[in-house]
């Protein structure tokens, strides 16, 4: 089924793939696309870019990500400052993990940054407890007005969207050739699923496996009832809507291509780090597939040119992916900078010179002019990016914020289902300790409001 972001990107995606011609050596991190409106980005920074002031300011900055991701932000803020001499920057840059835990503490300590990359799981819940500006004043006239809703709480902007993500999956074609399999392909249904499971393990032997078992992984789980026809884990009150029936199926099935070789053992599961070269399990060669975001594909691609090729997730009555904004920058209510932090914000969006500067880092930038200068310098890389996206786009399922006090719901589902792969926990009784976390976070999000 059709969405509003599905057609937007795939009009913009149109855009690039036609014009996508040679090399770039900037655009290495990320390929995921997000619609544009009218070109109307600027070349220079905006007239309030400096915050309407001379005052020295230094602006605190933290994001996650790549090393590719880390070296093109570090550049566009020396540019930054060599357009306005009065703002210096003090940037923090980790990966994934602990990102949100050590910003929890610095918020606690009254010492978060000023300029903050956020997550969609965490929005509504920074929001409900005054901890991010509004941003409306950003100028996002060359942004779809459909990918601006998610960063929206009660028609206000508190976080900026820099991109939108499809979620997918990547395959090592290399093996799949050698192994003489049908590969998985942008239609494959579960049934082909399970089947290519049974055939590569076949041909495997006893210490390879086929899948990265990410069974712990919420976005799994979510595009598994997605795919059956269940809609979204969560109602349009904010209620955990996870279906119990689906839910035991899907991870009985899972303990089944576990104890049969196909999904990674609990050892390699649990150590399995997405994109590093020695822990990430598709990667070093421990298994064959996994779930892949579009705005990572440059960076596994980079890893290993010419290895991997990309397909949707399983598909049931329903496909089972959706778009996401790929990741947002917010400003810290807290901040005694947060104009010359929205002015920031303003020039990253909308210049071009930037914009070439980050590529595609953070996947294709929202702006339509940036995107169409940048088209012509795709590498191979991008090129797949962009490709992934035009293939998930059409039927793309909706994607909606984490709801109120669930942002890190998703860890304790990790820890939950942990126990089930390690055979401690069987579905059922996972699932009933799933509703009692739940009613933990709805308690504490009620009491919250009050």
């Amino acid at each position: 089924m059709a969405r509003k972001w599905s057609i937007a990107v795939a009009s913009l995606l149109v855009l690039a793939t036609v014009t996508a011609c040679g090399n770039s050596n900037n655009l290495k991190d990320a390929n995921s696309a997000s619609p544009g409106a009218s070109p109307a980005a600027s070349t220079s920074a905006s007239p309030s870019a400096s915050g309407g002031t001379d005052e020295q300011v230094k602006l605190t900055i933290a994001w996650w990500g790549s090393q590719a991701r880390h070296d093109a932000t570090q550049k566009a803020l020396e540019q930054y400052t060599a357009l306005h001499p009065n703002v210096t920057f003090e940037s923090t840059f980790s990966g994934w993990d602990g990102y949100f835990d050590k910003l929890a503490v610095q918020y606690s300590a009254g010492s978060a940054p000023d300029i903050i990359q956020m997550d969609a799981a965490y929005v509504n819940d920074y929001v409900s407890r005054g901890l991010l500006a509004d941003i409306g004043s950003i100028n996002t006239a060359d942004v779809d007005p459909s990918l601006m809703e998610s960063g929206k709480v009660n028609g206000v902007l508190y976080a900026q969207p820099l991109g939108v993500a499809a979620i997918g999956m990547v395959y090592d074609k290399t093996v799949v050739d050698k192994l003489g399999l049908k590969a998985p392909d942008f239609n494959w249904t579960w049934d082909d699923y399970y089947a290519f499971g049974q055939e590569a393990k076949a041909k495997l032997g006893n210490d390879k496996y086929v899948y990265a078992d990410q069974s712990a992984d919420l976005v799994d789980y979510t595009a598994y009832q997605y795919s059956m026809g269940k809609g979204y884990i969560y109602d349009a009150e904010g209620n955990l809507a996870i279906d119990k029936a689906t839910w035991i199926e899907y991870q009985t099935k899972q303990k089944e291509l576990r104890d049969a070789g196909i999904l990674t053992p609990p050892d390699l599961t649990t150590t399995d780090k997405e994109l590093d070269p020695q822990l990430d399990n598709v990667v070093n060669g421990n298994a064959i597939v996994r779930h892949l975001f579009s705005n990572q594909v440059g960076a596994i691609d980079a890893l290993k040119p010419g290895t991997y090729e990309y397909a949707s997730l399983p598909k049931g009555s329903e496909a089972g992916g959706w778009l996401k904004p790929s990741m947002f920058w917010s400003v810290n209510a807290q901040s005694k900078h947060q104009e010359e932090a929205k002015a920031f914000i303003d020039w990253f969006i909308n210049d071009l010179e930037a914009g070439k500067t980050l590529g595609l880092t953070r996947g294709t930038p929202v702006s339509g002019e940036i995107v169409a200068a940048l088209s012509p310098e795709y590498s191979e890389g991008d090129k797949k990016g962009v490709e992934f996206m035009n293939q998930v786009s059409p039927d793309a399922q909706k994607f909606v914020n984490d709801p109120v006090g669930y942002g890190n719901f998703k860890n304790d589902y990790k820890l939950i289902v942990e126990k089930i792969q390690f055979g401690s926990s069987t579905p059922e009784q996972a699932y009933e300790e799933l509703l009692k976390k739940a009613g933990e976070y709805a308690a504490a999000a009620a009491a919250a409001k009050k």
